[in-house]
């Protein structure tokens, strides 16, 4: 059995609706046995009322009779009253206990329940459908105004229950099993889900409210999440409602209007990011501290490295993602109640502390109904990370690494504006226009954008002269001499040591070159491969293999190497020596020994 309890305070309190249809308490009937889950939890509500919930699995047979029919919100779900029986037992009984509401269920399970929980009041709670054209895609449009130059995005509307009048104890729901296998971005699912979620902040008084959930999948997990796991026996986790989530039809806040404010509690909060053993992306993540620093900001950043570098079965082999499946370790990072996780090639231009305000999952989207997770806010819980673990092998990832299996698990998400995770990148189709736009925003002082996400090659991998991306065909969305300049003020302001971390390698240095003749060859109209390198880490060494003109000399043969066993890293940094360097909150976590 699995029980959380949390306690949270529900940010708003949205519109509900219901119908009085009332059933009268027959006495018990025939019982028999089902696989059961149960998480209970507790909520805050702004009036002080408290919400427990309960979540239910079970398996499955055809059956179905309900109201006028829309075949989406049919569940084949053969109910095992016996199960229902010693779940409620807990909760009947008791004289506070009054009433039951009971949504999508046919009638011969309505008669079930009225023997099954006698001497309480029943009540149908009738839900009108969504209507027939509605979509997952609906709620998450390819593009809406962001600057809400024309118009101010509005999601579609889904029907809610009315308020009941009566005081209800349990309110049992049963989901629905999306044909086709798309259960997690069902509308039917989601809709009932939000129903009850909003219909239980209607509720005033203080007496306990129970929600069940008869479902062979686990409810969406950031809207009924696990918090604080007490016991289980095997399976799913849900827990605390933290917030309603929009979806990504509008935006969770607006990007302009009132200005973005946060307190919170610096010492549960922090910004996290992950390494690697290839060391690639060290230089980059003391970058982005240093710009957390000059942001403002004064939380933490927690930086997981992964030195072992272990694979999970779904990950994409010799691809960037492949590495990724370890991002869910920050789900572990339980010292904090929240983090903000942000890719370790990216800057922060103006403080984001605000979206720890917000709920997970809260990120950018990426294309289609999909977030980008290189900047996204989690709520820590080792329960989230064993739910994401349990179900790993159970759905396929579209990019093979963890953003694609987090879209699966996150199919309900908050949309922030593209402008806190702005990716440098130009699309083949962007107009002159647009172009210079982006250019504009890569380089305003003071800055317009909150984050700017840095694709194709880094800037520290880079000679500081130019973008270097403009030196490889395959790269061309990717350069802007303006968005490389500004990275390279910041490292500037990085402590020397630090700065020792962004050296290059012989081998790199070798490898721009040769992107550079490669260039010239091409004749590539941009004529970066004609600027002369003033980089003063060309004339520095950190390896061995110092000659790496000599390199280029077999560059391409497969016959020779240039064995790097033997390369040292620059000067280790104990983390103790950090406050020294006045580079604050610079923490050194190693996950896979935890």
């Amino acid at each position: 059995m699995t029980i959380c309890g949390t306690h949270v305070t529900l940010l708003y309190s949205p519109k509900v609706y219901n119908n009085n249809h009332i059933y009268q308490a027959l006495a018990p009937g025939e019982t028999k046995m089902f696989s059961k889950y149960i998480v209970k939890m507790e909520l805050r509500i702004e009036s002080t009322h408290r919400v427990k919930f309960i979540s239910c699995r079970q398996n499955f047979v055809n059956r179905w009779v309900w109201g006028g029919l829309d075949r989406g919100y049919i569940s084949n779900v053969d109910i095992n009253w016996g199960d229902i029986l010693q779940i409620t037992a807990k909760l009947t009984g008791k004289k506070e206990f009054q009433g039951v509401g009971l949504l999508n269920f046919n009638n011969t399970e309505l008669d079930h329940w009225e023997q099954l929980i006698p001497n309480v009041t029943h009540v149908v709670l009738e839900l009108e459908y969504a209507a027939k054209n509605m979509t997952w895609e609906s709620q998450y449009p390819e593009w809406i105004d962001e600057e809400e130059e024309t118009e101010v995005p509005v999601c579609p509307s889904l029907p809610s229950l009315r308020s009941t009048g009566i005081r209800l104890n349990l309110i049992a729901v049963k989901l629905p099993h999306a044909n086709g296998g798309n259960w997690s971005r069902d509308v039917a699912r989601l809709h009932l889900q939000l129903a009850v979620a909003r219909l239980t902040t209607s509720f005033k008084g203080n007496y306990p409210l129970y929600v069940l959930f008869v479902t062979n999948f686990f409810p969406i997990p950031n809207l009924f999440t696990c918090k604080e796991l007490v016991g289980h026996v095997k399976g799913m986790f849900l827990g605390e409602k933290l917030h309603l989530p929009l979806g990504s039809c509008e935006l969770a806040f607006p990007l302009r209007g009132k200005e973005l404010s946060y307190v919170g509690n610096v010492r549960r909060e922090a910004y996290a990011t992950i390494l690697h053993s290839a060391h690639v992306y060290v230089c980059g993540a003391i970058a982005a501290e240093q710009s957390i620093h000059m942001s403002g900001s004064t939380r933490d950043l927690v930086i997981l490295v992964d030195e072992t570098i272990r694979q999970f079965k779904g990950s994409e082999k010799d691809a960037y993602n492949e590495w990724n499946y370890n991002k869910f370790r920050l789900w572990q990072l339980t010292d904090y109640d929240k983090i903000i996780f942000i890719d370790a090639d990216l800057l922060i231009l103006r403080n984001i502390d605000f979206l720890f305000g917000m709920p997970e999952i809260t990120a950018t989207r990426n294309n289609g109904t999909l977030f980008n997770s290189g900047v996204m806010v989690v709520e820590l819980s080792n329960c989230t990370f064993k739910l994401l673990m349990d179900h790993i092998n159970e759905f396929e990832s579209y990019n093979g690494g963890d953003q694609g299996y987090l879209n699966e698990i996150f199919t309900w998400w908050h949309r922030i504006p593209r402008h806190m995770n702005f990716l440098k990148h130009f699309w083949v189709g962007d107009e002159e226009e647009k172009k210079q736009m982006k250019t504009l925003l890569f380089g305003a002082d003071p800055p317009i954008l909150y984050v700017l996400h840095y694709l194709g090659m880094k800037p520290w991998l880079c000679f500081r002269d130019y973008d270097c991306n403009w030196n490889c065909d395959v790269f061309h969305e990717f350069p802007s001499d303006v968005a490389h300049e500004r990275w390279w003020k910041v490292h500037d302001v990085m402590p020397e040591l630090l700065q020792q971390f962004c050296m290059l390698k012989s081998k790199q240095k070798a490898q721009l070159e040769w992107d550079r003749r490669q260039a010239e060859v091409a004749n590539y109209t941009s004529g970066h491969w004609q600027i002369k390198v003033k980089d003063t880490r060309l004339k520095k060494c950190i390896d061995n293999l110092c000659s790496w003109e000599n390199m280029l000399k077999h560059w391409g043969e497969t016959n020779w190497t240039d064995d790097e066993s033997h390369t040292p890293t620059p000067p280790a940094i104990a983390t103790s020596s950090l406050s020294d360097l006045r580079l604050v909150n610079l923490a050194f976590y190693h996950p896979c020994k935890c």
